[in-house]
């Protein structure tokens, strides 16, 4: 018998249920929707979490799609997921939990006693270390984003190969190799033996239905991979990066690309001009290194010194 909070499945067998976490403002239980679907075959278990940061749908979508078609019939090992990490968040589409205005995703391992996001992560931590690997699903907020998989353990972490093999697996294409901050999920599961990845399935306000096939592809490929399923995962190379460098709008008012996401970039080609609202030109900002061009902000309008995009360098392929 494979249980998380009150799903419980027996091999060859699937359940959902809900997580307690703790209580809400008026004293009813707060419960996360979780899934087991535990295979007939021996195997390894996989984790899956989801809108850890609240307005973060597209991984939503992506359980939604891949958790229908699991057959534990077919199914060697587990897979356990988590469809909506921070409840509070989620139910108002913010970033952060409300509760305690604090993003989730920077307070693992958690504390049981601690505050809401702290006990959320340490719930749902206990559940990702059980397993034998991560994949905990992002996007870029509302920003604008190339689907990638971020691999957080650092590059000196024992299990950095690891990770990196399952990014690569994932096969979105890109890969960021960064070490993460304090609190990530993705980068605090390696130190207790588990790799673990971060995709991040673009961005966008509500969901992206190509982003979020990119995360079905990539969740099966995973499974294919690594032996859940029978089938082979494509082995292509992936675009690596190790750095960002993040450009910041020199004066207010509109901003017009000349880059599109996933373009290469010299050091020196234009990136963007700010106009006003006659269109009179205020500024042009140029590349300051080779790179990809990687993310952008959504909305046109900025003022002086607010962020307006990213260009991905250290590139190479693995």
């Amino acid at each position: 018998m494979l249980s998380l909070g009150s799903a419980s499945a027996e091999p060859g067998a699937a359940d959902t249920g809900r997580l307690e976490v703790g209580e809400a403002r008026d004293g009813s239980v707060v419960g996360l929707p979780v899934a087991v679907v535990n295979g007939a075959g021996d195997g390894d278990t996989l984790y899956v979490q989801a809108a850890s940061d609240g307005d973060e749908l597209n991984g939503v979508g992506v359980v939604r799609r891949v958790v229908p078609q699991l057959d534990p019939a077919a199914l060697s090992g587990a897979v356990v997921v988590v469809g909506v990490v921070n409840y509070h968040a989620f139910q108002v589409a913010e970033h952060r939990n409300p509760v305690d205005d604090t993003k989730l995703n920077r307070t693992y391992p958690g504390d049981p006693n601690g505050s809401s996001s702290e006990r959320i992560a340490h719930a749902t931590f206990e559940a990702a270390t059980d397993a034998d690997l991560v994949v905990d699903l992002h996007q870029g907020s509302t920003s604008r984003m190339i689907e990638e998989v971020r691999v957080r353990c650092g590059r000196h972490h024992h299990l950095h190969a690891d990770c990196l093999e399952l990014a690569k697996t994932f096969d979105a294409g890109f890969v960021l190799d960064q070490k993460g901050p304090d609190g990530q999920l993705a980068r605090a599961a390696p130190d207790e033996g588990v790799p673990a990845i971060d995709p991040e399935l673009g961005g966008s306000i509500g969901w992206d239905e190509e982003s979020v096939q990119v995360g079905v592809e990539g969740l099966f490929n995973v499974l294919h991979g690594y032996g859940f399923l029978d089938g082979d995962a494509p082995d292509r190379p992936q675009t690596r990066a190790r750095d960002f460098d993040r450009y910041g709008a020199p004066a207010g008012g509109l901003v017009d690309f000349h880059a599109d996401l996933g373009d290469e970039v010299t050091a020196g080609d234009d990136l963007f001009d700010v106009t006003d609202v006659f269109g009179r030109h205020r500024s042009t900002v140029v590349a300051d290194a080779d790179g990809l061009f990687w993310r952008t902000r959504r909305l046109p309008q900025v003022a002086s010194g607010e962020y307006v995009c990213s260009v991905a360098t250290g590139l190479d392929e693995f």
